[in-house]
């Protein structure tokens, strides 16, 4: 099996499926240009295959280490 890396630049689509779930918000792909609210969004029927595998990557990968926001 090989391993695919991801482009983990802040506002990219893996670090947006990260943040989503860290913040349990639901699984809407997305991603930023440049810098997250900052810069132009891409939402998901802009976005390739790829960048929308990259996205669910990011939001499966914190999924299983279980990070989450704690709002206590």
């Amino acid at each position: 099996m090989i391993a695919v890396k991801y482009d983990q630049r802040h506002g990219g689509a893996y670090d947006r499926g990260g943040a989503d779930s860290y913040y349990c918000r639901g699984r809407r792909p997305h991603y930023f240009k440049s810098g997250t609210y900052s810069s132009e969004k891409v939402t998901e029927e802009q976005m390739t295959a790829a960048e929308i595998a990259a996205y669910h990557a990011g939001y499966d990968d914190n999924e299983r280490s279980g990070d989450k926001k704690d709002w206590g």
